[in-house]
């Protein structure tokens, strides 16, 4: 026997037939009941000689039969079904394993820093690259040895400076001496790095990185400090919640300084300006910007707040290092 069909698998035509068929066996049930009770007055025109009404043929005796779908095309379907959500689940646990193992390498690397800033260990410094003259450092493309700078290579330097870059001798990096920054605080941040001197690709794997050049912690001038926000710990991935008043910490061997941030800007790669000297006490964070974009580049200005200098940090911040 074909089996019928079920309300959802009906065409309008189809429900409209079926709606007709119910209404008219309801009616012919009240007249029914109604010709027992003895309430017809008038003889329905419908009925037959005898004065009986017709019978009603069932309602599914109206609708078309529909042929059973065979055993294999429903086991095709299942099988497709399960090779879709097999792909899917597959899918998860590639991009959940690729994100677990980027996390976990950055936790790795920013507790290895954390044990540097701890101990005020200075790692060797090496020559800043000539990408510093005409791009904010942190780049993530590092140039590749033997081989001249390529157009939008080692953090994407324009074509036209090109051979700005090349032409470029960088200058050497000094020794570190007792006024050399070499501990970054972020207390609302709750960071706490190693600066190291030098910010390129090498040094900026270490910790955070000064600009060769820029100035000295407590003084008059520009200390530029840069740090990657989406790889080798994270340091500054989250430099976009800093606001005006909140405070940076600077520290040496001798003492610690305080500033305050007084801006957050984002910039283009190209607006080296950010790291120009400046007559007031500065700190200046770099670090790329949005995350896991990198595009741009997010810029903190931060000045020397009054009387900065926190003589119990001192004794800390001297230490011996090893």
């Amino acid at each position: 026997m074909a089996r019928q069909k079920s309300p959802e698998e009906l065409s309008a035509a189809e429900l409209e037939r079926l709606l007709y068929a119910r209404r008219h066996m309801e009616r012919e049930q009240r007249l029914r009941r109604a010709q027992a009770e003895g309430r017809i007055v008038v003889p329905d025109p419908g009925r037959d000689a005898a004065g009986d009404l017709p019978a009603v043929p069932p309602v599914e005796a109206a609708l078309p039969a529909v042929p059973r779908r065979s055993f294999w095309r429903w086991l095709a379907d299942r099988g497709l079904l399960l090779i879709e959500v097999a792909a899917a689940v597959a899918l998860l646990t590639i991009v959940g394993s690729l994100w677990a193992t980027n996390n976990r390498l950055n936790r790795e690397l920013a507790a290895v820093q954390a044990t540097q800033s701890q101990a005020l260990a200075l790692p060797t410094a090496t020559a800043t690259p000539a990408i510093g003259v005409v791009l904010l450092p942190g780049g993530h493309r590092p140039p590749v040895d033997g081989q001249a700078p390529q157009p939008g290579e080692a953090g994407g330097i324009p074509e036209h400076l090109l051979p700005i870059v090349n032409a470029y001798v960088p200058p050497p990096i000094p020794t570190p001496g007792p006024e050399t920054p070499r501990r970054l605080e972020i207390p609302t941040l709750n960071g706490d790095y190693p600066i190291v001197q030098g910010d390129d690709w090498e040094q900026l794997k270490q910790g955070i990185g000064q600009y060769v050049g820029s100035g000295r912690p407590g003084r008059s001038g520009n200390v530029v400090l840069s740090g990657h926000n989406d790889i080798y710990g994270e340091p500054f991935r989250y430099l976009d919640r800093l606001k005006p008043g909140d405070e940076i910490i600077v520290s040496t061997e001798r003492q610690a300084y305080t500033y305050v941030v007084s801006e957050v800007q984002v910039v283009d790669p190209t607006d080296v300006w950010v790291m120009g000297p400046t007559d007031e006490a500065r700190v200046t964070l770099i670090s790329c910007y949005p995350y896991r974009v990198n595009t741009r580049r997010i810029i903190v200005f931060a000045e020397l707040a009054p009387g900065s200098t926190d003589t119990g940090r001192a004794a800390v911040a001297a230490a011996p290092t090893r």
